[in-house]
């Protein structure tokens, strides 16, 4: 029995995956900034819930703690805690950046800027 394959689907096999790679890289690369922002913009919504009990001074504790334990720039621990008696809202917010280092494309600087608002 003779075996007539040319042997060419190989390279569009390499291809497809070198693709994969580099977007499963980007994907990390991008991803991991993000999910931290996410996390560091959810425990802010939590604690802007829970305002109506809690003191900013504790809030910004626990946010400052949390801005460690992910690792975020130290820029991120400058928080700015807005409690309107008046209108019945707290607004929490917050602005910082993340460089990013991309191979051959060099440095990216992503800003971030986690806020949330509750009524009281």
């Amino acid at each position: 029995m003779v075996n007539n394959r040319r042997g060419s689907g190989s390279l569009g096999c390499l291809s497809s995956i070198l693709i994969l790679i580099i977007v499963i890289y980007f994907a990390v690369l991008f991803g991991e900034p993000w999910m931290r922002y996410r996390q560091y913009q959810d425990q802010m919504k939590t604690s802007a819930r829970f305002a109506v009990s809690i003191p900013d001074s504790v809030i910004r504790v626990r946010l400052v703690s949390l801005v460690d334990s992910l690792g975020l720039p130290n820029r991120a621990k400058r928080l700015k805690i807005d409690r309107n008696e008046a209108r019945q809202r707290i607004r929490i917010s917050a602005t910082y950046e993340e460089t990013i280092k991309i191979p051959i494309l060099g440095e990216r600087v992503w800003k971030f800027n986690p806020k949330a608002e509750e009524r009281l």
